[in-house]
């Protein structure tokens, strides 16, 4: 066959397939339902167009349920993202709540517990204090509680034995059953002090006066301190009074020191000047074995008697 003949018979098979096929196409693929059906031109440099429809119907299918999957998988990402943010930030609520709870629940019950151990404390020491003679007075000073008031007395000046302490004697004493036997070491007590013996401050009507005493008692306080050589109290203690020390004269038995408040007063208005008595005289230092300085030669001794 020539070339011509093949090539018109190819023709005319084509057409007769566009007649006989096409239609019958067409016929099935109508409306909603060429949708998924897309015409495709195969054959065009002959001037005669050959169409060939797909059904991209189980494409589509496949690739909408791989969008689905995909977008699933995406937002179950970004939920679970989300939620753990949530969460860690829920977490972090509940941590410092936690924390700021405990904190204000552990001062308030350290506070309720220094509150009871205060009040305990002050209960406590409300119950304890101590006592002290304050000699040449008839009073307590502010804050302290009187115990008793009396005189001053102890062993005569010059006996050779007995006691040598100096007594504080209750005005109102219980006294015991009379003896007969000699043993007499408890007497009065007098200021010895003279117009050239009277230390600075001191009064001048004291001289041959009998001599006070009090018995004080401050609360709240463990200890008591006698300081010789000082009128001012050390750091942290507390003054009661203020005074001079005396005893019996050198010449005399030896007796214990008595801090004689400055402001002595006598015990009444009458003037004894027994020769049977305690006797307080001011006295003074001697430079030699006592350093000088600090101290000074034949000086009043001052003395403080503190608490704490």
């Amino acid at each position: 066959m020539d070339r011509n003949f093949v090539l018109c018979s190819t023709i005319v098979c084509c057409v007769v397939l566009m007649v006989a096929v096409l239609p019958s196409v067409a016929d099935e693929c109508s409306g909603d339902s060429c949708r998924n059906v897309i015409s495709m031109p195969l054959v065009d440099d002959m001037k005669a167009t050959l169409k060939a429809d797909l059904d991209v119907t189980n494409m589509n299918n496949h690739l909408k349920a791989y969008i689905e999957q995909e977008i699933q998988k995406g937002f179950e990402a970004a939920m679970n993202d989300v939620m753990r943010q949530l969460i860690d930030k829920k977490l972090e609520m509940v941590n410092a709540t936690i924390e700021a709870t405990m904190h204000e629940e552990i001062y308030n019950k350290l506070a309720m517990v220094n509150a009871t151990v205060e009040a305990t404390m002050h209960e406590e020491l409300t119950r304890f204090g101590v006592t002290y003679i304050r000699w040449g007075r008839k009073g307590c000073p502010d804050g302290a509680e009187l115990v008793y008031t009396g005189q001053a007395g102890g062993n005569k000046y010059n006996n050779e034995g007995g006691g040598v302490n100096n007594l504080c004697l209750p005005n109102d004493p219980e006294n015991g059953e009379h003896q007969l036997y000699d043993n007499s070491q408890v007497h009065g007590a007098e200021y010895y002090i003279n117009s050239d013996r009277k230390p600075h401050g001191m009064s001048d009507n004291l001289r041959y006066k009998e001599v006070p005493c009090v018995v004080c008692y401050r609360k709240q306080r463990s200890s008591i301190l006698i300081v010789p050589g000082r009128k001012t109290c050390y750091k942290d203690w507390n003054v009661e009074y203020e005074g001079y020390l005396m005893a019996n004269h050198y010449i005399q038995k030896r007796t214990n020191y008595a801090c004689i408040d400055v402001n002595a007063e006598p015990f009444d208005s009458r003037s004894s000047h027994e020769s049977n008595s305690v006797l307080f005289y001011p006295i003074r230092t001697s430079c030699g074995s006592l350093r000088c300085p600090p101290y000074t030669e034949a000086a009043d001794v001052y003395c403080v008697v503190c608490t704490k």
